[in-house]
């Protein structure tokens, strides 16, 4: 748990909708999620209720760092870790902007029921000495 909690940020998403958006603009998946992201999702028979619960990690992720001016979407990135949990991967533009707010570590919840996705991001620094 980091010793002090620099941002939260909390999304939902219904995921019916979304996948009526992902139909509509095929190209929006390549465009928000990395190639790491579209494969954990499934691949080429992408499951929108997996790329919905990304997308609320995501905006989760941009609520928590406040200012999202000049953010990359494919500089968060949500993988899975070793026992299926959700894991942050940030770079680029969301690294840089985590390291201005003194973000030094990641905590995700993802959850999924009825048809909705729900993302809960805790940004947390270590307390300086």
């Amino acid at each position: 748990m980091p010793a002090r909690v620099v941002g939260i940020g909390v999304d939902l998403v219904d995921t019916r909708r979304f996948a009526a958006v992902l139909e509509r603009s095929p190209r929006l998946a390549a465009r928000v999620f990395t190639a790491r992201e579209l494969e954990l999702s499934g691949g080429h028979r992408l499951r929108a209720e997996s790329l919905a619960g990304r997308w609320a990690v995501k905006e989760a992720v941009a609520k928590a760092l406040v200012d999202t001016t000049g953010l990359e979407w494919h500089d968060c990135e949500v993988l899975t870790g070793d026992r299926g949990e959700p894991v942050l991967e940030v770079s680029g533009t969301v690294g840089e902007a985590a390291r201005r707010r003194g973000i030094e570590r990641w905590l995700v919840s993802l959850s999924h029921d009825g048809g909705m996705a729900i993302a809960f991001v805790v940004a947390g620094a270590e307390e300086t000495p």
